[in-house]
């Protein structure tokens, strides 16, 4: 299978950067904010009886310090995305379908502006 390089029209590229930009900080501050909030779930468990098995407020400081490095993970793998698209932005591919090559639809680009594959393959 050949990729076919998309050379975008220069304002369609800029757009699409400025997104995935705005994307990526949004991921970074948000990773930033998780990172913050996690330290504070722990500093106040230090103080608390960390008997989870017997203390029914250690099960929520558990939860919640879970909860936070799941939603941290995601906010990781937000960055990991954007990154990739940014990357297939430079490189001229971004918007080619990763599966068959063809172009991914622009409506789908401005839903999912990490989109690697078109719609065709991507239920697939």
């Amino acid at each position: 299978m050949e990729v076919t390089r998309v050379d975008a029209d220069e304002p369609v590229a800029d757009r699409a950067r400025a997104r995935l930009l705005e994307l990526r900080a949004e991921a970074a501050d948000r990773l930033a904010s998780l990172g913050a909030a996690r330290t504070d779930v722990v500093d106040a468990a230090r103080g608390a009886n960390v008997d989870d098995e017997h203390d029914p407020e250690g099960a929520t400081i558990a939860f919640e310090r879970a909860q936070l490095e799941a939603l941290a993970a995601d906010a990781g793998r937000r960055l990991v995305e954007v990154d990739a698209a940014l990357a297939r932005l430079d490189a001229g591919t971004y918007g080619v379908c990763a599966v068959g090559g063809e172009p991914i639809d622009a409506a789908r680009l401005v839903a999912r502006p990490t989109a690697t594959t078109c719609v065709r393959h991507a239920s697939g």
